[in-house]
């Protein structure tokens, strides 16, 4: 991580998302502008919150870890998220794990800063509401998907969801699907069993050390329109 102090960039940011409607007075609230890399974590679970955190640019995964060790994927966001507001609502730990898939952005306020400053302020309350309705919403979706869809509607989802204009393509590093078995909640072998299903069908293609996605269109209809976000 590290902290960019460009002044410009944090004022266009707000204007970019409004946040002046958020922040009574923004000019003098002690934001900063931290970027994370891609794989770096932003917020490790068990952890104590520090601040909140508005994602205004880049993309980052959520999961949560479950009772084996493993990790279950909640969603991937998009700007403008927040993160911490669960935690500085309900006054405990960090409850998820949020990763950066690529380069990302967000503007911090430290823990102080937002109780002295902001929980006494209606619009901000107001926003945050907002945000803890929506993240219900794409937890129930999340909850859906990993407890009714079957492995093959999961792993089309995950790769929909994980699709990134000019940046994802279509190739997958098959070194990764492992991590991907214990993110959509199933074992390796299971996964590298319906990858090979798909590849007989030819929705995917299986070279040496990765995955290509050969139609995402017939993907798209084996996901029944679930996505991780």
């Amino acid at each position: 991580m590290k902290t960019v102090f460009e002044p410009e960039r944090i004022r266009s940011y707000i204007s970019e998302y409004r946040l002046e409607a958020i922040f009574a007075k923004p000019d003098a609230l002690p934001l900063q502008l931290r970027v994370y890399a891609g794989g770096e974590l932003v917020l490790k679970e068990g952890d104590p919150l520090d601040g909140l955190y508005f994602q205004v640019s880049g993309r980052t995964k959520v999961s949560s870890s479950v009772g084996t060790g493993k990790s279950l994927l909640l969603r991937f966001c998009h700007p403008l998220s927040v993160f911490g507001d669960i935690e500085l609502l309900q006054k405990v730990v960090v409850q998820s794990e949020v990763e950066a898939v690529r380069e990302t952005a967000f503007l911090y306020v430290r823990l102080q800063a937002v109780e002295t400053a902001l929980m006494q302020d209606p619009p901000f309350l107001n926003a945050l509401l907002r945000h803890l309705s929506y993240k219900l919403q794409t937890c129930t979706t999340a909850s859906r998907i990993n407890l009714l869809a079957t492995v093959e509607e999961r792993l089309a989802s995950y790769l929909l969801t994980t699709r990134m204009q000019n940046e994802f393509g279509r190739e997958i590093q098959t070194t990764h699907t492992q991590e991907i078995a214990s993110l959509i909640g199933t074992t390796p072998r299971h996964l590298n069993r319906v990858i090979r299903k798909l590849a007989d069908r030819n929705i995917l293609g299986k070279g040496r050390n990765a995955l290509v996605v050969l139609d995402w269109e017939r993907l798209d209809a084996l996901s029944n329109g679930l996505r991780y976000d």
